[in-house]
C-alpha cells in the first residue's frame, strides 16, 4: 500500500535532550544535515544541534528569509542583518528535508506584520519590514532589505528609511 504523506525523520531523542528546549517545547519539524547536525523547527525557534558541540537557537522573528535549491539540496537560512552590515547567512545540506521547508517558510511568513515598499530614487528604493515572534508576544523589530545600488550610508537612504518605519508605524497606529 503506498502512502499518501510523507512521513518525516523524527530526530533522536539524544539529539533532542542536547537542544535544550525546555519543558513543554515540542518538535514539529526536524531533518538531519549530511554533516551529522540536526535542524529542529520548534514553535518558536529553528534550532541547529551540530553533531558535536553546543546548539544554537535562532528566533522566527530573526529570520529574514530561508530558500531551498532542490537540484542541490541546500537550505539557505539569512538572518535579519543591522543598517548597513552584511547579514549572517547559514547553509544546510539536507537529503531529505521532509515538513522542514514547508514550516520553515510558515513560520518565517507568521513573524512577518508588515511590508511597506519605499522609493528613494527612480525604481531604487527599500523595503521597511515589521517583525514580531509568531507567538504574537515581544516588541516589534524593525528592519530595511536594500535595493541593489543603493548605499547604505546614503543620507538620502537613511532619511527615506526613517521615514519609512515612521509610515509604517502610523500604519499600526503605533504613533
Amino acid at each position: 500500500m503506498r502512502r499518501l504523506f510523507h512521513r518525516a525523520l523524527a530526530a533522536p531523542d539524544d539529539v533532542v535532550a542536547r537542544a535544550g528546549l525546555g519543558r513543554g517545547v515540542k518538535v514539529l519539524a526536524s531533518a538531519a544535515e549530511r554533516s551529522g547536525s540536526w535542524l529542529l523547527g520548534t514553535r518558536d525557534h529553528l534550532v541547529v544541534v551540530p553533531a558535536d558541540g553546543q546548539a544554537t537557537a535562532l528566533p522566527w522573528q530573526r529570520v529574514e528569509s530561508a530558500e531551498w535549491e532542490r537540484e542541490t539540496e541546500r537550505l539557505r537560512v539569512s538572518e535579519v542583518g543591522e543598517y548597513g552590515q552584511q547579514r549572517p547567512m547559514h547553509e544546510y545540506v539536507i537529503d531529505d528535508p521532509g515538513q522542514l521547508i514547508t514550516f520553515v517558510r510558515e513560520r518565517v511568513t507568521a513573524s512577518v506584520v508588515l511590508q511597506r515598499r519605499v522609493v528613494v530614487r527612480d525604481r531604487l528604493g527599500l523595503l521597511v519590514v515589521a517583525r514580531r515572534a509568531p507567538n504574537g508576544n515581544g516588541e516589534l523589530t524593525w528592519s530595511y532589505e536594500l535595493d541593489a545600488g543603493l548605499d547604505p550610508a546614503d543620507p538620502e537612504v537613511q532619511e527615506m528609511a526613517e521615514r519609512g518605519v515612521r509610515a509604517a508605524a502610523e500604519a499600526l497606529g503605533l504613533t
